[in-house]
């Protein structure tokens, strides 16, 4: 993200901050429990509503289906809707969720590098 200083004078200052308002939005929807865990669950894979619902420990039917909704409107998931009766549903990660998802894998790697030392400064931080 770009600092109100690193803008002045740049003439695509607008395009920047659009950009950068667009990353915030982005990140404030997809910063969730749910959404993250059902990134981590289409993986590579392409799964039905009720396969992901089995996937995903815990999530109601409701919080599912607004973070596909979610996720398909931001690009990160594409919603492939078979015509059979009942109507079968796919989701798979797009090009942008398969990068999304790599970077939570990275964020994962992260905190099991460093586990022992949050831990450590949860535990001094609450004593």
């Amino acid at each position: 993200m770009v600092t109100k200083h690193q803008l002045k004078g740049l003439p695509e200052d607008a395009d920047l901050r659009r950009a950068d308002s667009l990353a915030r939005e982005i990140f404030s929807d997809v910063a969730n429990k749910w959404a993250f865990l059902i990134i981590e669950a289409l993986g590579e894979r392409t799964l039905r509503f009720s396969e992901l619902r089995g996937e995903v420990e815990g999530i109601s039917h409701k919080m599912l289906t607004q973070n596909l909704r979610m996720l398909e409107r931001n690009g990160l998931v594409d919603r492939k809707v078979h015509p059979t009766v009942p109507p079968r549903v796919e989701y798979t990660l797009t090009e942008p969720g398969r990068a999304l998802r790599a970077t939570v894998d990275a964020m994962c790697g992260w905190t099991h590098q460093y586990l022992g030392h949050i831990e450590n400064a949860r535990r001094r931080f609450d004593a």
